[in-house]
């Protein structure tokens, strides 16, 4: 077992370990609760980690985490009713028409 990154929160920290979890490489939350004792810790010593169960698919899981850390942005315009949509949305949330392929700003 190897510990793969430090989180920012638990959130992120369960978001990243589950993604890893579902392309195959086991993965954990360590410290999940040890935020509770920040002042009596460095603060930077409680934040929740992601540890990889596998010692050999930790360069595999560093690979994963950042190509999904590193998502490219996505903006494009709703050819249905001209709204600008931004983040990984395939979907208009003004009116729900449906995103091309290929369509971007």
């Amino acid at each position: 077992m190897r510990r793969l990154t430090t989180a920012p929160n638990l959130a992120i920290a369960t978001l990243w370990a589950e993604l890893l979890t579902q392309c195959g490489v086991d993965a954990q939350v360590q410290r999940a609760w040890a935020g509770s004792i920040a002042g009596e810790i460095p603060p930077d010593q409680a934040l929740p980690e992601v540890w990889v169960m596998d010692d050999d698919r930790l360069e595999e899981a560093r690979a994963l985490l950042r190509a999904q850390q590193n998502l490219p942005a996505q903006h494009w315009r709703c050819a249905a009713c001209g709204e600008q949509v931004d983040g990984p949305f395939g979907q208009c949330w003004n009116c729900g028409a449906l995103r091309p392929q290929g369509d971007a700003l």
